[in-house]
């Protein structure tokens, strides 16, 4: 039963990659066609506000739909999903979102919410790293061989 379950989960896995890779090609083309439009539109060669927020936005989801393939192969090849990964692909996300707001239609709330969004983020992806480099030590060891600058009191 074991056997089976590992090979269904093979498959999905192997099936979003495709899908994924997929989204990221049609995406990316569509970017480079929203781009070749834009650009071409009288006045050519400059872009408005609008438009270069659009550009960006997009651009942004690219990039998201890249760390997101990441996170699948590396599930893929290591049976784990790397929290770092998915923390960048969240404070990619915000920052697309915070790109894309329209500051003069967006009630003070949601500035708030966002903003505590982006430090929660931030924070977490702080802890998650410094977990990451510095690892607990597991029963028995000799907690004092803590890297520099860690848990040692100045002179």
């Amino acid at each position: 039963m074991e056997r089976i379950l590992r090979l269904f989960e093979k498959v999905i896995i192997i099936s979003l990659l495709g899908m994924m890779m997929i989204a990221v090609l049609v995406s990316t083309i569509e970017l480079g066609v929203i781009l070749v439009q834009e650009l071409l539109k009288p006045p050519i060669l400059l872009l408005n506000l609008e438009e270069m927020l659009e550009v960006f936005g997009f651009f942004l989801m690219v990039v998201i739909g890249l760390e997101l393939l990441e996170t699948i192969k590396a599930y893929f090849q290591e049976d784990r999903v790397h929290a770092e990964v998915v923390f960048l692909v969240a404070m990619v996300a915000v920052a697309r979102k915070v790109i894309i707001l329209d500051y003069t239609k967006v009630p003070p709330e949601l500035m708030f919410g966002v903003a505590a969004v982006v430090v929660a983020l931030g924070i977490g992806y702080f802890l998650v790293r410094f977990a990451v480099r510095y690892p607990t030590a597991k029963p028995g060891e000799n907690v004092s061989k803590a890297p520099e600058g860690i848990g040692k009191a100045e002179d």
